[in-house]
């Protein structure tokens, strides 16, 4: 196998297990997935497309060399994701499932506040307040429910096991 198609292969199973469905293409709400349509890109490739609406089968090296595939064209997309934590909740992997949908959720959220977010919820870098509203923030600014929950219990816990910055 040439470095070319492994390549290929490499993006076309990233693609397979990650990417999503767009709104022109993408699987309805009401679409379920089990173990059973497990790797989702060999047995339910029509649900599967790029975070900008490509579908699978047109993702292809000869596309990314030649720049018609752009890197937003390889990104995630929230709907892959709910649907690859689908299949782990039907083999009871329920807190991948749960992960998952938080990965989704923070699709939304610009990688430079992510890294943000994630300093803050270090022991006795944030106050139980300041973590309350990145809560908030996640939950009303980017629809980001599950979360906004994470990051209230870790404010909780925080504030409880006096890790929060009010303790330092």
């Amino acid at each position: 196998m040439t470095q070319e198609q492994m390549l290929e292969q490499i993006v076309k199973q990233v693609m397979a297990s990650m990417s999503s469905g767009s709104a022109a293409s993408a699987p309805s709400d009401d679409v379920k997935v089990t173990d059973a349509d497990y790797p989702l890109g060999e047995k339910r490739p029509e649900l599967i497309t790029s975070a900008t609406g490509i579908p699978l089968k047109e993702l292809t090296l000869e596309k990314v060399l030649d720049g018609t595939l752009k890197a937003e064209d390889l990104r995630i997309n929230p709907k892959t994701l709910e649907l690859q934590a689908q299949v782990a909740d039907s083999v009871g992997r329920d807190a991948f499932g749960i992960n998952l949908r938080r990965a989704a959720e923070l699709i939304a959220v610009p990688d430079a506040r992510v890294l943000e977010i994630y300093n803050a919820l270090r022991p006795y870098r944030s106050t139980k307040e300041e973590l309350e509203a990145i809560a908030d923030e996640l939950e009303t600014k980017y629809s980001a429910k599950v979360c906004a929950q994470l990051v209230r219990e870790a404010a909780y816990i925080g504030y409880k096991r006096k890790r929060t910055k009010e303790f330092k």
